[in-house]
């Protein structure tokens, strides 16, 4: 084993000299030179890695806020667009009343009408009423002779009569629906078997 001699006059082993060849593979570099390459190349990926995040966190952030400022304009139209249909809904209906309000009032300021000619102007005012619920939806329940329905009808009381049982013999107020909506039930009077 080949040995030398160090200033001090004491001997280094070959072997420690292999040793520090093999912790140091490059030569005339120390092993602080090696860490200092390696560590000076990382930042520079880590700096990109990072921009490259915050770049697209800030698209990400941006997103989130224009899709959060639509949806708070889309909530606040429909409130918008609800709020006026509950004010308005009946704008169009109430358009068409002015002309049955016209005729009344037409009708009253005649002076020195006869019953006749108040009676035709009664008929022609209910005749432009009854179109302008038919317009919209509004039906008359006339039920006599039908079979009594607790859903439609509001019996008031219950009569004798030759009719089959739960017949409607009599109507004192007609009732009308809205489309299918029952709006107020007709006032009738209900059949009953004679003598029970």
């Amino acid at each position: 084993m080949h040995s030398s001699e160090n200033p001090h006059g004491t001997e280094i082993d070959q072997a420690e000299t292999t040793r520090d060849s093999e912790e140091n593979p490059l030569p005339g570099l120390s092993s602080d030179a090696t860490i200092q390459t390696g560590e000076s190349a990382a930042p520079t990926d880590l700096a990109q890695l990072l921009k490259q995040a915050e770049t697209k966190a800030n698209e990400h952030y941006d997103a989130w806020v224009r899709a959060k400022a639509e949806t708070d304009n889309i909530r606040k139209r429909a409130q918008t667009d609800i709020a006026n249909a509950h004010k308005y809904a009946i704008e169009n209906f109430s358009g068409e009343l002015l002309t049955v309000m016209d005729s009344l009032e037409a009708a009253l300021a005649v002076e020195n009408a006869s019953i006749e000619s108040f009676k035709n102007g009664m008929e022609l005012t209910q005749k432009q009423l009854l179109n302008v619920f038919d317009k919209f939806g509004i039906k008359a329940i006339d039920p006599k002779g039908e079979k009594f329905d607790p859903h439609q009808h509001q019996a008031m009381c219950i009569v004798e009569s030759d009719q089959a049982p739960n017949t409607v013999v009599q109507v004192m107020q007609r009732g009308y629906k809205l489309n299918e909506r029952i709006i107020r039930p007709a006032l009738v009077a209900v059949s009953k078997a004679r003598g029970t």
